[in-house]
């Protein structure tokens, strides 16, 4: 059981990487979120997640440096998005990140969608900024289970990390289980389904037992689904919030009652028809 927001998975490259972090998609770039990213290292986040399509990195970087936080603590992940994918566009793409972060390293970088046919070879710059020591860890974002096939049987080093969308109504049981088997870490990406869920009645009755919130329930769920995840938020009080969630358990029944609310259901794109930025 995880029972703090400083406890780490460790990835199969024997990086540790933290349970639980703060997302900045569609936070904007400036004070928005400079205030969000310090608030979560004030409360005690040690992970950040962001991509270059957010266009947020700069402000990211900016709180990092005035956190005042070692940078050795922190755990900061970006992504490579689809226009840039391929060999050297990926590589341009990292040196472009590190620079508006102001970081010399990252500790995790992803490939955003898998697209078409770029990914193996957008993989393979991945693979070389690990090998020349750039990177702590790298994966991918939106991987169904034949894209991560594809990847493997295509490649040197296995994805430590696969990010989708994850949440009671897109449990991705057999996604899951195939990660598992692999050894890759499964990150959830808009676990509260955009906030949609936290109207679900199952959960807000679960929620009244715990004398916990619909967004706190959601959040241990799938910290006891054993992924990782890193819910957005912009305000102090909420990122406060959805971090309260270790002083509690959820019950196996509650947790089988849970994830019945699956019906494959997502609220961002399908993995298999996304092209944005790909043309």
């Amino acid at each position: 059981m995880v029972k703090s927001l400083q406890e780490t998975t460790t990835l199969h490259n024997g990086v540790v990487m933290p349970w639980f972090g703060l997302g900045v998609f569609k936070v904007k770039e400036g004070q928005e979120v400079i205030d969000a990213v310090k608030a979560a290292i004030k409360h005690g986040y040690k992970s950040i997640d962001t991509a270059a399509i957010y266009q947020n990195e700069e402000g990211v970087g900016q709180a990092i440096k005035e956190s005042g936080i070692a940078r050795e603590e922190l755990f900061v992940t970006s992504k490579v998005w689809n226009a840039d994918q391929g060999y050297e566009t990926t590589l341009q793409a990292y040196e472009t990140s590190l620079n508006k972060l102001g970081l010399d390293y990252l500790d995790l970088y992803l490939i955003h969608w898998p697209g078409k046919d770029k990914y193996i070879e957008t993989w393979r710059a991945l693979e070389k900024l690990y090998r020349d020591g750039r990177v702590r860890a790298i994966g991918v974002s939106n991987f169904h289970v034949h894209h991560l096939e594809n990847l493997m049987k295509n490649s040197e080093i296995k994805p430590m990390v696969n990010q989708v969308e994850y949440h009671p109504h897109l449990a991705q049981e057999e996604l899951r289980a195939f990660c598992k088997k692999e050894g890759i870490q499964l990150e959830a990406w808009s676990p509260l389904k955009q906030g949609q869920l936290l109207s679900e009645p199952t959960i807000n009755e679960i929620a009244e037992k715990y004398n916990k919130s619909a967004a706190q329930i959601i959040l241990r769920w799938d910290l006891q689904t054993e992924v990782v995840t890193i819910p957005k938020s912009i305000k102090e009080h909420r990122i406060q919030e959805n971090a309260d969630i270790f002083d509690f358990e959820l019950s196996q029944e509650d947790m089988d009652r849970i994830s019945g609310l699956n019906k494959n259901e997502r609220v961002g794109s399908n993995p298999d028809v996304m092209s944005a930025g790909f043309e």
